[in-house]
């Protein structure tokens, strides 16, 4: 019997630091995790290439995160994956915008590896 595909996580975000912080939290089991620093190279990345689950920095160089989400979410190609923004932007506006675009659901920076962990594996139950 073959093992299940992995499980592929895309995290879009621009401080190298946090962007291999998530990648070493969330790079676990059957759990694939690929990066991009920018927007363009983030939207680029997520309409190439299968992903189960995209965490999305709202501050990005190139193309802000919302507009990147605007965007995932109108292409039918990949309206359906998840999406949560990752991000220290915690203004009422901000939430509010980033959900309007679309977003499933906002994280806040600092996070706890718990809890994109929690994240994840509710996904990955969902996926089956």
């Amino acid at each position: 019997m073959s093992e299940p595909a992995p499980f592929r996580i895309l995290v879009v975000e621009d401080e190298p630091v946090i962007r291999e912080l998530v990648r070493s939290m969330l790079h676990d089991g059957p759990v694939e995790v690929e990066t991009a620093a920018n927007g363009v190279d983030g939207l680029k990345r997520a309409r190439t290439q299968t992903f189960d689950l995209i965490l999305l920095d709202v501050v990005l160089p190139l193309m802000d995160g919302v507009t990147v989400c605007r965007m995932l979410k109108a292409d039918p190609a990949t309206a359906g994956i998840p999406l949560y923004m990752l991000t220290a932007k915690v203004k009422k506006a901000d939430v509010e915008a980033a959900l309007a675009a679309g977003a499933n659901g906002y994280i806040h920076k600092p996070f706890r590896a718990a809890e994109l962990m929690e994240l994840v594996d509710k996904h990955r139950l969902r996926r089956g």
